[in-house]
């Protein structure tokens, strides 16, 4: 058994960051006081449901995997796991974590997390080789990581935990057109129903990229119609906004490979500044 192949199929980049999501979502709760325990299982447990629910994916889209330069490495279509032993890792590790977010967090965490891995694998998987639709659907799971660190410190879920929803839902539609338009021809040659790839003229994307961007920064105002945050949120909330926004016009007047590199950067910036802004508000910094 290679230990590094079993890791990979965590993977282990994009769990950092869900995590990152979740830990954010626990601190800004309604108290100044951390539960560190809480906290810990929280991002704990939702780290073994991300990692079970990346190894699930690899499990189920191995076949396209293998048709794709970008993914035909990865352990199963390698042929360095086993199939089945993909499977069986992926749903322990998710029974695992759904059991930590249960009995060391809360029920509501614990029941949010195994909404994201059911929607993440039986609709939004599946959706992949059908429709660009797919898109839509996975941003909800996508989305939920804050939600499970709020419901961790909290037991319940509010307006200001929407609002955290809100902007990670949106904020993965530029970021992920823009992967698919870099990616395209791998994602067709995998039957990857990308929109990118239903519409390879990359109008639709471009505009799309674009349409997003806005929105995300209309979203990231939120917050302070709430009244928990002041002006300093605000100023890193459409500075953040701005530099993504530039890209993503400059996209869509010249459809690169760079273009859209660019515009992943810049979503990459912008989630932990806005993140980071809206948890240093909300803590009193």
């Amino acid at each position: 058994m290679n230990v590094r192949d079993y890791f990979a199929l965590t993977k282990p980049r994009i769990t950092t960051l869900i995590v990152i999501c979740t830990a954010a979502g626990y601190y800004l709760d309604a108290s100044k006081t951390i539960d560190w325990p809480a906290f810990v299982h929280a991002l704990i447990g939702t780290a073994l449901m991300a990692s079970g629910a990346a190894a699930l994916n690899q499990w189920y889209e191995a076949d396209s995997d293998a048709r794709m330069k970008r993914t035909r490495n990865r352990p199963i279509p390698a042929g360095r796991i086993r199939s089945i032993h993909g499977l069986l890792f992926g749903l322990g590790l998710s029974l695992i974590g759904f059991a930590d977010l249960w009995m060391e967090t809360n029920k509501v965490a614990a029941l949010l997390g195994l909404f994201t891995l059911v929607t993440y694998i039986l609709l939004y998987t599946p959706l992949k080789q059908r429709s660009p639709v797919c898109t839509t659907i996975g941003a909800v799971p996508g989305a939920m990581p804050p939600l499970i660190g709020y419901a961790a410190a909290t037991g319940r879920l509010d307006a200001e935990a929407l609002v955290l929803f809100l902007i990670l839902f949106i904020w993965q539609f530029p970021h992920f057109y823009a992967i698919a338009w870099m990616y395209r021809e791998d994602y067709a040659r995998g039957g990857i129903q990308m929109l990118a790839v239903v519409q390879p003229d990359g109008e639709s994307t471009a505009r799309r990229i674009v349409f997003y961007s806005v929105l995300l920064m209309l979203s990231s105002f939120a917050p302070r119609f709430l009244g928990v945050v002041g002006p300093a949120y605000v100023i890193a909330a459409v500075v953040a906004g701005l530099v993504l926004l530039n890209f993503s016009v400059r996209f869509e007047r010249a459809r690169t490979h760079s273009g859209a590199r660019h515009v992943v950067l810049a979503t990459v910036f912008y989630l932990p500044v806005v993140f980071g802004a809206l948890v240093m508000a909300h803590r009193g910094f």
